[in-house]
């Protein structure tokens, strides 16, 4: 008895090491240079799963270890990852060759997250097409400049709330993500659900819509591991379902839609925001959409518009405060342009200026709020490099694309570490290799909340330069680290500055 179970635990073992040995020879067998320090089981994934270091330090230290070769493979646990580090496959993927790519490798369970399972990029097939055509209409340029007037109202309280922190002292010295999420959070709010968010009250509300999204995004050891289930091993967790979003959020974005959708109906009233759009969509388009699609789009848009910009506008306000000739010359652009529309933030001064577009794009590159996109290949599909590496992708093999890396690759970015808007100058913008510069994403799965993220961040510096100045506090920690805890950009320590009226 005790002869048959060794030998059957000896045969056990024997056929998994024939399996490990067969899954971690994959890139070898075909020809693709691999990551050395595979971890049977684990692959390259255990500094992500202990910590130590995030999916983006690891694309990146590949990226610079093979810096002569057009693609690198690693794994995942078993599951073999391809790392393009070509602009040109970066283009075959997202763009030209997108059918046999369409699909983001990231997905949420729909049982487990509904309200998530409709986001556009989480989403694949009919229901990403129906979704994104929907926020593509929403975000037209005609309906951005009528979910302005929200926005211009949410510049006004975000100058109150500064002043009257200004009010007994001359320097407010502030985290900036705290402090543009209280922006962003109150213009999903206002612009989003045409309600009041209460971020910029001085007595902290605990339903506020800067407060809610820490039950999301507050990097902790609770979000660090379900965001690594969702986003490292989404495979595994398609067995734990865990959730992004809890079910209290599930619960308060449904009941915040069905009362404010009821209240409407009792109303007449016009109401300028997204909700009210996306409920007109019916009548334009002849499409019924229930409740519950309304809520899943509502909810994306609080996902997408609140926590992604908010870092956003961090960056930037770190790097204005580290640079004073950038800040003071976006300054003169800003109040130049607001004097020109006689002293009134407007719409249209807004995409004047052009300076700021330089900024917006450098901080960006510098640092982006997505250092790695992942795609999966959904058609059997041959990628071949300049060095003459070819790679026949299988379905299923997920792709990743090393934003945060291409970035900062001094073979397209010169001295890629200074801060530079100039880059992006009309002189100087057009030797920008395409595929270099992807904060938004490329292609038909591009950002499709792009463009109202631009409106909302461009609005809420101008209201900040034309009536304050930034100086950086020693409380930021330099040189800039990153927390391996969060799947965003999220600097540890924080971005500290000292906000004083001009």
């Amino acid at each position: 008895m005790v002869s048959t179970c060794v030998t059957l635990a000896v045969g056990a073992l024997s056929l998994l090491i024939l399996y490990l040995l067969k899954s971690y020879t994959y890139w070898k067998r075909r020809g693709i240079p691999s990551a050395k320090g595979v971890i049977p089981l684990l692959g390259h994934a255990l500094p992500l799963l202990t910590l130590r270091s995030s999916y983006l330090d690891l694309t990146r230290k590949l990226y610079g270890d093979f810096q002569n070769r057009s693609m690198v493979g690693f794994y995942k646990f078993i599951n073999p990852v391809l790392l393009i580090r070509e602009p040109q496959l970066v283009k075959t993927v997202l763009q030209t060759n997108f059918l046999s790519f369409h699909d983001n490798s990231v997905a949420v369970v729909p049982d487990a997250d509904p309200l998530l399972a409709t986001n556009p990029f989480f989403c694949n097939g009919d229901v990403w097409v129906s979704g994104r055509k929907r926020l593509t209409w929403a975000f037209s340029s005609m309906r951005l400049k009528i979910l302005f007037v929200a926005v211009s109202g949410v510049c006004k309280k975000f100058q109150d709330f500064l002043d009257r922190r200004l009010k007994s002292s001359g320097k407010y010295e502030v985290e900036l993500k705290y402090l543009f999420s209280k922006f962003t959070g109150e213009v999903v709010a206002n612009a989003g659900f045409g309600i009041e968010g209460y971020c910029f009250d001085d007595e902290s509300r605990p339903m506020a819509f800067d407060r809610i999204g820490d039950e999301i995004f507050k990097p902790n050891a609770i979000t660090a591991l379900i965001q690594s289930i969702i986003f490292i091993m989404p495979i595994l967790n398609k067995m734990l379902k865990a959730s992004l979003l809890p079910k209290s959020l599930d619960k308060f974005f449904r009941d915040l839609v069905d009362e404010s959708l009821e209240a409407r109906k009792k109303d007449t009233t016009p109401r300028n925001d997204f909700l009210q759009l996306m409920a007109d969509l019916e009548k334009t388009n002849d499409e019924k959409l229930s409740n519950d699609v309304l809520t899943a789009h509502m909810t994306s848009l609080y996902v997408d518009g609140f926590e992604t910009s908010s870092i956003t506008l961090s960056f930037i306000g770190y790097h204005l405060a580290a640079h004073k000739d950038v800040q003071e010359k976006l300054r003169a652009e800003v109040q130049s342009t607001i004097a020109k529309h006689g002293d009134q933030l407007t719409f249209e001064g807004l995409k004047e200026m052009t300076y700021m577009d330089q900024v917006l794009n450098e901080s960006q590159r510098c640092c982006t709020a997505l250092g790695v996109m992942s795609k999966l290949c959904t058609a059997e599909f041959e990628l071949e490099g300049s060095d003459g590496l070819r790679c026949r992708v299988k379905p299923g093999t997920e792709i990743a694309i090393p934003v945060w890396a291409l970035h900062h690759d001094p073979e397209h970015w010169p001295d890629p570490e200074v801060f530079d808007p100039d880059r992006f100058s009309n002189d100087r913008k057009q030797d920008i290799q395409k595929m270099t510069f992807l904060p938004f994403g490329e292609g038909p799965r591009m950002c499709v909340g792009m463009r109202m993220a631009l409106l909302q961040l461009k609005a809420c510096l101008a209201s900040l330069l034309n009536n304050y100045r930034l100086e950086l506090s020693p409380k930021t920690q330099l040189p800039l680290k990153f927390s391996p805890a969060y799947f965003l950009t999220a600097p540890i320590g924080g971005l500290w500055v000292y906000i004083s009226k001009l």
